[in-house]
C-alpha cells in the first residue's frame, strides 16, 4: 500500500514541520477563492434579474436557463475529478488546470452578458450556450482546486488552517464582487451596464486563477497511485463512504439555501425595500462578519471539533434568515442585523465542511493506497454546484407562484412582494434546519483522520 508523501521544488524550502504549510502557500491557495467566489456569487445575484428584467423572460423560464448549465456540471464534475486524478505534469497534477481552466472561465464569463442586439429567443440561446461553456470551464478549475488540500497536508488541523485562508479570501471576494457588480450595472445602466459588469468580473476571475497558479508553485503534492477501476466503479466506492455522503448532503441542502438568498438580494432591494443601493448594504452585512470571524470559527473547530462548530454556525445561519422575514415591515436596521447574524453563521458553514471534506478523501487514500481525491472532489463540487444552481431556480419558481411581473420597472402585486420575502428568509431557514438531520449522524473526528 502506498501512502502520501510530501515533495517540494528544489528552489524552495520544504514546509515547516511534517504537516505545517508555509503562510505563502496558504495565501496562494486561498487566492483561488477570488475566482470561485466571483463566479459563485455574481451569476447567482445578477443573472436571474438580467433574464427577467432586461431580456423580459418569464420567471420560470429564466430559472430554467440559470439552472440547466449547472445541472450539466453535476455530470461533468466527477469526470473532471477523474481526469485530474490521472493527470501528470512536472508542475503538479492539479496546478496546470488552474491556469488552463481559469483563463477559459474568465473569457466565457464575460461573454455571458455580452449578447449583441437580437430577438429574445436568440438572446436567450446566447446566454444559455455561453453559461454552459462557462460552467464547463468552472468544473475543470474548481475540482482540481478543491482537491489540492487533501494532497498538500495529511493534518486534520492544518486543513482547517488552510480553509481559514481560503474562506477569508472567499468572503472578501463575495463582498467586493457582490457589492460592486450591481453598482457597475446601475452606474452605466441597461445592457451596457451588464456588459461592463461582465468584463470587470471576468478580470477579477482571471486575477484569482493566475494568483492561485503562481502561489501554489511550491506547495507539497501527495504522491499516491490513481484509483483503479472505471469512473463508475470509483463513484460507487465514493457513494458508499457513509460520512462523506452525510456531509455532502448537508452541504448541498445548505448550498440550496444560500442560492435562494443570493437570488433574492436584488429583488428584495429593488421591489421590497425600494432601494437599489440596499444591495450593497445587504452584502456588506452578510459578508463583513465572515471577514472578521473566519479565524474565530477555525479556533472554535480546534477547540470543540469541526462537527460541533458546523452545527452552531448552521443554527446562526438559520436564525438570521428566519428573522429576515420582517423585511418590509420592520425598520431596515432589523433586517440588516438579521442578515449580519446570517453572515456570522455563513462563515462557519464554509470553514467547517470545506475542512471536513478533504478528511474523508485523504482517509480513503491512506486506507486503500489509491488516490480518489479528484473523484471525491468532483462529486463534492457537483453537489455544491447543483445546490447553488437549484437555489435561483427554486426562487424563480417562488416568484412565479407569487405572480411576479417580468420587465424593467414593472409594478409588482403584493403577492410577488410576499414571495420575494419568503424566498429570501423562511425558505432558506427551513432548508438549513433540515440539513442538520444529516449532519447529526456524521462521525469522523481527529482521532480517526490524523495518521498515527
Amino acid at each position: 500500500m502506498s501512502t502520501p508523501v510530501a515533495r517540494h521544488t528544489p528552489d524552495t524550502p520544504p514546509p515547516s514541520g511534517p504537516s505545517g504549510l508555509p503562510r505563502r502557500v496558504r495565501i496562494g491557495y486561498g487566492a483561488g477563492s477570488v475566482a470561485t467566489g466571483a463566479f459563485g456569487t455574481v451569476p447567482g445575484l445578477m443573472l436571474l434579474p438580467y433574464l427577467t428584467d432586461e431580456i423580459g423572460l418569464a420567471a420560470w423560464l429564466a430559472g430554467v436557463v440559470v439552472f440547466a448549465p449547472k445541472a450539466w456540471d453535476v455530470l461533468l464534475n466527477p469526470v473532471a475529478g477523474r481526469i485530474s486524478d490521472r493527470s501528470s505534469d512536472p508542475r503538479g497534477p492539479r496546478r496546470p488546470w488552474l491556469l488552463r481552466a481559469g483563463v477559459a472561465l474568465a473569457v466565457t464569463f464575460a461573454l455571458v452578458f455580452a449578447a449583441p442586439a437580437m430577438p429574445v429567443a436568440l438572446e436567450t440561446a446566447w446566454v444559455l450556450v455561453m453559461f454552459l461553456a462557462c460552467a464547463s470551464a468552472y468544473a475543470f478549475f474548481q475540482v482540481p482546486f478543491v482537491s489540492m488540500p487533501a494532497e498538500m497536508t495529511p493534518s486534520y488541523d492544518e486543513r482547517t488552517r488552510l480553509m481559514t485562508w481560503r474562506v477569508a479570501i472567499l468572503a472578501l471576494t463575495i463582498l467586493v464582487a457582490g457589492a460592486s457588480a450591481p453598482l457597475i450595472r446601475d452606474e452605466v445602466g441597461g445592457r451596457d451596464g451588464y456588459r461592463l459588469m461582465g468584463v470587470v468580473m471576468a478580470l477579477v476571475i482571471l486575477a484569482g486563477a493566475l494568483a492561485a497558479y503562481r502561489g501554489t508553485r511550491s506547495a507539497p503534492v501527495g504522491a499516491v497511485q490513481p484509483g483503479a477501476g472505471s469512473l463508475r466503479d470509483q463513484l460507487r466506492i465514493v457513494s458508499a463512504a457513509r460520512d462523506f455522503r452525510l456531509l455532502l448532503t448537508t452541504f448541498v441542502v445548505q448550498a440550496l439555501a444560500v442560492g435562494c438568498v443570493l437570488a433574492g438580494v436584488d429583488y428584495l432591494a429593488e421591489d421590497v425595500l425600494d432601494s437599489p443601493g440596499a444591495v450593497t448594504v445587504l452584502f456588506a452585512c452578510f459578508v463583513a462578519p465572515a471577514l472578521l470571524l473566519t479565524p474565530v470559527w477555525a479556533a472554535v473547530g480546534q477547540r470543540v471539533g469541526k462537527k460541533a462548530g458546523y452545527v452552531v454556525s448552521s443554527l446562526l445561519l438559520a436564525a438570521g434568515s428566519a428573522v429576515a422575514v420582517l423585511a418590509g415591515s420592520a425598520p431596515a436596521g432589523v433586517l440588516f442585523a438579521a442578515v449580519a447574524v446570517s453572515g456570522v453563521g455563513y462563515a462557519g458553514c464554509q470553514v467547517f465542511p470545506l475542512a471536513m471534506m478533504p478528511d474523508a478523501a485523504a482517509l480513503d487514500a491512506r486506507r486503500t493506497g489509491s488516490n480518489r481525491v479528484g473523484v471525491y472532489t468532483g462529486v463534492w463540487t457537483a453537489g455544491e454546484t447543483f445546490g447553488l444552481a437549484l437555489g435561483p431556480a427554486v426562487f424563480a419558481l417562488v416568484l412565479q407562484l407569487g405572480d411576479y411581473r417580468s420587465g424593467s420597472g414593472a409594478a409588482q402585486p403584493d403577492s410577488a412582494l410576499t414571495a420575494i420575502v419568503m424566498g429570501f428568509s423562511l425558505l432558506p431557514a427551513a432548508l438549513v434546519l433540515l440539513s442538520l438531520w444529516w449532519l447529526a449522524r456524521y462521525s469522523l473526528d481527529a482521532s480517526e483522520v490524523d495518521p498515527a
